[in-house]
């Protein structure tokens, strides 16, 4: 096992699962990398902003890799995408994306992988509550990168920008947030039987 290694101190998830070693770390990165990319392909179009599954795979990514590889996670997305694999929502890409009105949520991804990642890293993921909440707040990171991008780039009024970039996607934001709560707890109460089973 190397010595090097990507993996955050405090165990998440992926820590528990797989050995620790910078292989499996890049791994890893590489694995939601593409697990974003593929549910960026479940969209809904809209615009400026399409409705997509992008968000609900960095909540997952984050909270299970952990704070430095959930944010590589996106920052491998966001530079593939750019350099022209069709990887960001309906199959497009190029930095044309990326620079555009839109480019600031996919910069908000990496800070709400990291984020949320962090917050698993103090283990709020492992209860649905606090799971829920922790969530939510990633989700609103992306948004707070996203909003002022998007008013910016089509000089748009903040009512808006508003109704274009959030108002449409907080009952989805919610609904993410609470899938990957439950994920996340079950995979954890999964973690938690094995253990037990390997005990008895």
């Amino acid at each position: 096992m190397s010595s090097l290694s990507l993996a955050p101190r405090r165990s998440v998830l992926a820590d528990r699962v797989l050995p620790r070693s910078l292989t499996v770390d890049l791994a890893l990165v590489v694995g939601g990398a593409a697990l974003t990319a593929a549910l960026a392909q479940v969209a809904i179009p809209l615009w400026p902003v399409p409705i997509t599954g992008q968000t609900l795979a960095v909540l997952l990514v984050g909270s299970s890799l952990g704070a430095a590889r959930g944010a590589l996670s996106m920052v491998l997305y966001a530079l593939v995408g750019a350099l022209g694999a069709p990887i960001f929502s309906e199959a497009s890409s190029g930095t044309g994306v990326l620079f555009g009105a839109t480019g600031g949520y996919i910069v908000g991804f990496v800070l709400a992988a990291a984020f949320t990642g962090w917050l698993a890293q103090r283990r709020w993921e492992r209860g649905l509550v606090r799971g829920m909440l922790a969530f939510v707040a990633g989700s609103a990171v992306v948004f707070l990168v996203g909003l002022p991008w998007l008013q910016v780039s089509l000089g748009l009024t903040w009512p808006q920008t508003l109704a274009a970039g959030l108002t449409p996607f907080i009952v989805g934001g919610v609904v993410k947030a609470v899938i990957a709560a439950l994920v996340l707890r079950g995979a954890w109460a999964l973690v938690g039987r094995a253990d037990a089973t390997k005990q008895g």
